[in-house]
C-alpha cells in the first residue's frame, strides 16, 4: 500500500478579525501564499500538484467560489489541478488533510495538498451577503471565468454547441 507523507508545511500569520493586520486580505491570497510557500520550501514544482483540499468553516464571500481551487491557481498550479473546499466546521482543515492523504494513498496522486483557510473579516455574520473583496484582484486578472455564474456558463455552452 502507498503511504502519504508530509513533506512541507506553511501557514499565514494570525491577526484579529475586523481590525488586525490581515483584516482586508482575501482568503485566496492567504491560502495561495501558504501553498506557494510550502511548495517552494519542499522544492516541488506546482505542476505536480494533482489536487488541493482546503477546509473552510465559512465558505462564502471571500472564501467562496471553491477557495481551494482558486488558491491553487493563485499559487501557480496549472488549470489541470483539481481543488475541493471542505466544510466540516471546526474540523474542516483536518478533514482536508485526510482527504489529501486519501488521494495520495488510494488514488495514486503524486502530490496533494491539504490545509485550511478562513477570513472571518471578509465573510458576513449579519445574514446579509458581504460583497466587499468578493473577488481576488490578481486572480481576477488571470482567471476571470472563476467568478462566472452557472447561467453564464450555460449560455456560453448553448451558444458554442447550438443547443
Amino acid at each position: 500500500m502507498r503511504e502519504a507523507v508530509i513533506v512541507s508545511y506553511a501557514r499565514t500569520g494570525m491577526a484579529k478579525a475586523n481590525r488586525g493586520s490581515l483584516n482586508n486580505t482575501h482568503g485566496i491570497t492567504m491560502a495561495g501564499t501558504a501553498i506557494k510557500g510550502a511548495l517552494d520550501r519542499a522544492g516541488i514544482e506546482a505542476g505536480l500538484v494533482e489536487d488541493v483540499f482546503l477546509g473552510c468553516a465559512q465558505p462564502e464571500g471571500a472564501t467562496g467560489h471553491n477557495v481551494a481551487r482558486n488558491a491553487a491557481l493563485w499559487a501557480g498550479c496549472p488549470s489541470t489541478t483539481s481543488g475541493a473546499t471542505i466544510n466540516r466546521f471546526c474540523s474542516s482543515g483536518l478533514q482536508a488533510i485526510a482527504n489529501a492523504a486519501h488521494t495520495v494513498i488510494n488514488e495514486g496522486a503524486p502530490v496533494a495538498i491539504g490545509g485550511g483557510v478562513e477570513s472571518l473579516s471578509l465573510v458576513s455574520r449579519s445574514g446579509h451577503m458581504n460583497l466587499h473583496r468578493y473577488t481576488e484582484d490578481e486572480l481576477m486578472k488571470k482567471w476571470p471565468a472563476i467568478w462566472m455564474t452557472m447561467i453564464e456558463t450555460a449560455e456560453i455552452v448553448a451558444d458554442r454547441y447550438g443547443v
